[in-house]
């Protein structure tokens, strides 16, 4: 057993309820209806504990009356036959102040997986995602984006009824018929413009056998695709403060919404954020640099992302990217989560990626930019480029939420902190000094090198401190972060050497994987 039971309890007294990966039942007399919820919100999310035999309500002690073996043997049976697909948990008898009771370790599933349901409720009424101590009901919308990661979409490669080929900009047409034809001589030198279309996926024959334009084909290369999809824009607004509302009564400095295709929306989009962002300079060898409050290349490349790997289903044709500016920060959010193998943990490693929209991604490759270039490179190497962006500009990490239903990004101004966490990294960057001018040991002894940790990484890395050992679900609690945001300063923190896994043998995802400082 890789966790500390003891450890767990003494959390959820002090806290005076269940934790986010931790639910406890008394289960005297039988399984309560519930547990099937809360196996599937655990499965769904990131995994964690289920623990039979302990009363809440006296205070997380062994409840009076509760039979081991027989809440073992229907715990086994609960998640082997009763949930779709069957859950894998590890269920054992544990000692605990006296007296026995039930843990089972519940796996997440992986994304091809999901969701996981209780088979006696069906799919849309029986799967749960976990939000605080408690299980919410996914939505319909939540389902459907989870089902897709089953098998590859194609919604980008549906026909977008009523469009014809007088629908899409001759300019940018030429111009990828051009590049591919430099590319791929063999195929497309032989191929007339139209037949090169249909290889290409922007046009597919009708049950009618006529020519109809295909979504990915409108998208990347139509005159206004929002004729057809109104809310297929990037909607821009800058804010005054730090959040939408506003004191004084001013709702936005700019706002716009970019419409067109693809490779017009971006331009646009990149034409408001430089407007609205601030360019200060430093000198270097005698010659003065500019210096943006976000890099631009990194900009782009998340609002490409973006509009690229962005939910393109009927429900999600509702939804607008949204870039919003704030005092402090630039968000850019997309509908849909992150796709197929890449997750937050793997997001800028070599060889992650995965995309929801291939005949689209396909196309932008070759669609010509503005400016020179072509709009997307689809390699897998985007975020990479984000971190090294930021990471030369001396800026922290981003913050990242992924849902089934959102997927955002948030860059912090340069000179900025988060301000949820401004205070806390304040503390956290005094007591790293402190520790420093002590002599402590661990990374405060290193503070002068290169690196130290900052923005939420250091947050992280002070909540690790203050408890000793933390799992990441403890870790968000403390800090107060988003879990994905967690997940993603954990893995710098590993790649950098300030912390360690203190119980290897857990696999990467295990909700149980426990860390502390190096």
């Amino acid at each position: 057993m890789a966790y500390s039971l003891s450890k767990i309890v003494d959390q959820m007294r002090r806290f005076g309820g269940d934790l986010q990966d931790v639910e406890v039942k008394e289960a005297v007399g039988g399984m309560p209806k519930s547990l099937g919820d809360s196996i599937s919100a655990l499965a769904n999310g990131s995994g964690g504990l289920v623990v039979l035999g302990l009363s809440e309500k006296l205070g997380f002690v062994p409840a009076p009356g509760f039979k081991a073996r027989p809440a073992y043997d229907a715990l086994s049976e609960l998640c082997a036959d009763r949930m779709v697909p069957p859950v894998r948990a590890r269920i054992d008898v544990v000692e605990f102040e006296g007296a026995e009771v039930v843990v089972g370790e519940i796996p997440e599933l992986s994304p091809q997986d999901k969701p996981c349901y209780v088979a006696s409720k069906g799919m849309y009424a029986g799967s749960f995602i976990r939000v605080g101590d408690g299980d919410r009901l996914l939505t319909r919308y939540e389902i459907d984006r989870l089902a897709e990661e089953r098998s590859q979409p194609k919604h980008d490669l549906e026909i977008v009824e009523g469009a014809r080929l007088e629908d899409l900009d001759e300019r940018l047409v030429d111009g990828l018929l051009a590049r591919q034809r430099e590319a791929h001589p063999r195929i497309f030198v032989r191929l007339s413009d139209e037949e090169a279309l249909f290889a290409l996926n922007v046009l597919r024959r009708t049950q009618e056998g006529e020519s109809g334009v295909t979504l990915a084909g409108l998208l990347a290369l139509g005159t206004y695709p929002q004729h057809f999809y109104p809310r297929l824009t990037v909607c821009f607004a800058c804010y005054p403060g730090t959040r939408k509302s506003s004191d004084a009564g001013v709702k936005f400095l700019d706002s716009q919404s970019m419409a067109g295709p693809i490779p017009a929306v971006l331009v646009d989009t990149m034409a408001a954020v430089r407007r609205n962002m601030r360019t200060g300079g430093r000198l270097q060898n005698g010659l003065r640099y500019d210096v943006p409050d976000y890099p631009l290349d990194a900009v782009r490349e998340l609002v490409c992302n973006a509009l690229m790997h962005r939910d393109y289903s009927p429900v999600g044709c509702g939804s607008q990217v949204q870039v919003n500016m704030y005092e402090d920060r630039l968000e850019v959010l997309s509908p849909g989560g992150l796709y197929g193998a890449v997750t937050v943990d793997s997001l800028g490693e070599a060889g992650a990626s995965s995309t929801r929209n291939r005949y689209l991604a396909e196309l932008l490759e070759s669609t010509p930019y503005e400016g020179g270039g072509f709009v997307a490179e689809n390699r897998g190497t985007g975020f990479q480029l984000v971190e090294e962006e930021l990471r030369a500009a001396g800026m922290e990490p981003p913050a990242i939420v992924d849902r089934p239903s959102l997927f955002s990004v948030t860059l912090w101004r340069r000179g900025h902190v988060a301000e949820g966490m401004r205070m806390t990294e304040r503390a956290a960057w005094s007591g790293l000094q402190s520790r420093t001018r002590d002599g402590a040991a661990g990374l405060s002894h290193r503070a002068d090198m290169a690196w130290h940790p900052t923005g939420s990484s250091l947050v992280v890395y002070e909540a690790i401190r203050k408890m000793g050992e933390a799992r990441p679900a403890q870790i968000a609690s403390e800090s107060g972060l988003p879990r994905s945001t967690v997940s993603y300063a954990l893995k710098k923190l590993l790649k950098r050497g300030a912390i360690v896994v203190l119980n290897g043998s857990e696999a990467r995802n295990s909700p149980m994987r426990a860390y502390r400082l190096a």
